[in-house]
């Protein structure tokens, strides 16, 4: 496998550490726009002046953000106005260099399971206990990255 985009993965790691908690602080029911707007005691019609739009502008706003169709850019906007910083990140549910591990670990025992099968047929017998050893060089020697996604068998999480 590639040791500089695996040192990148451990980096991205790093850096992604303190906001895999991220989930402790989700979007408030109405959106953040509005749960800061009406924290800090400002109306519609003021935040709106401040982002240079019509409160109904600003009404579709939040609305977009309640139902997760808001851009971006939109929410930087917001944030500027309220004087907030956006935070925006995609945040792994687990490590990315285990990930990329663990896909070739299972694409490795499955084809050395396919061999096994085929010499077992054969009456040609594999030693037991080789398995991790087996896996591991398979890994090295026929896995590339950029391969590990492609398997139309394994459905992406969550469909």
């Amino acid at each position: 496998m590639n040791r500089s985009r695996e040192r990148a993965r451990i980096a991205l790691d790093r850096r992604l550490a303190p906001v895999r908690t991220a989930h402790l602080h989700s979007r408030p029911q109405k959106g953040w726009i509005q749960a800061i707007r009406v924290s800090l005691g400002m109306t519609r019609v003021q935040l709106a002046k401040r982002m240079g739009i019509t409160p109904q502008s600003l009404a579709e706003l939040e609305r977009s953000e309640e139902a997760s169709k808001i851009g971006v850019q939109s929410l930087e906007r917001a944030a500027a106005a309220l004087d907030c910083r956006l935070v925006y990140a995609l945040v792994p549910n687990d490590s990315l260099q285990e990930r990329v591990e663990r896909r070739g670990q299972d694409i490795a025992a499955r084809e050395i399971g396919a061999i096994s099968h085929s010499m077992d047929l054969e009456d040609q017998k594999v030693e037991e206990g080789d398995d991790a050893r087996r896996i591991r060089d398979f890994i090295a020697m026929t896995i590339r990255e950029r391969d590990l996604w492609n398997d139309p068998d394994v459905p992406a999480p969550g469909r």
